[in-house]
C-alpha cells in the first residue's frame, strides 16, 4: 500500500496530498531559501508531479529566479512549495506536513550560508509552550483560546462554522 502524506498552510486555505514517500528530505541553507522561509533554513522534500495534488484552494506563486517558483498561501503567508519549472517534480516544505516528525531530513544543501552557531543552538536547554512564563501565563492561555490554526489533518470544510 502506498503511503499518503498530507499537509497544508496554517489557516487551512491551501491543502495538498502526496501519494508515496518524499524524496531527499533535506534542509536548504542557501540565502534564497532563508529569505523565502524567513528563517535560517528551508526544510524540503520532493514528490513526482503525478503523485502530488492540491486538495483545497490554490497557492499563490513567486518566481524567486528564472527557473524557480515558490508556492505559498496568500491568506496566511505559509511557504508551501518549491518548484523548478520544466522538472517533473515539486518540493513541499516539511514544516507544512501534518506529521513533520515522520519525514526527517537526510541531507543539507546551501551550506555556504549555514549559520555557524546552528549546531550549538540545537543543544541548548529549552522549554515547552506550557512552561512559557509571560504575564503569569495569560499570553499562552489567550493564544490557545483564540487559535485559528488548521488542525494537522484533512477536514471536509474550513474554517469550521461558528456557533
Amino acid at each position: 500500500m502506498t503511503p499518503t502524506i498530507s499537509g497544508g498552510c496554517q489557516c487551512g486555505a491551501v491543502r495538498y496530498r502526496v501519494h508515496g514517500p518524499l524524496d531527499d528530505p533535506h534542509l536548504c541553507h542557501c540565502r534564497m531559501c532563508q529569505k523565502a522561509a524567513g528563517n535560517y533554513f528551508m526544510p524540503l522534500g520532493g514528490a513526482k508531479r503525478d503523485a502530488f495534488e492540491i486538495t483545497r484552494g490554490e497557492p499563490s506563486w513567486f518566481h524567486s529566479s528564472g527557473p524557480v517558483r515558490r508556492g505559498f498561501c496568500a491568506a496566511c503567508g505559509t511557504p508551501l512549495f518549491f518548484e523548478t519549472l520544466g522538472f517533473d517534480g515539486i518540493n513541499v516544505t516539511l514544516g507544512s506536513l501534518d506529521d513533520p516528525a515522520a519525514v526527517p531530513p537526510v541531507s543539507t544543501y546551501g551550506t555556504e550560508a549555514k549559520m555557524p552557531w546552528l549546531a550549538d543552538a540545537a543543544v541548548r536547554d529549552g522549554r515547552t509552550t506550557e512552561e512559557e512564563e509571560f504575564l503569569d501565563g495569560k499570553r499562552v492561555r489567550d493564544i490557545a483560546a483564540t487559535n485559528r490554526q488548521h488542525p494537522d489533518h484533512d477536514t471536509d470544510t474550513w474554517p469550521p462554522a461558528r456557533s
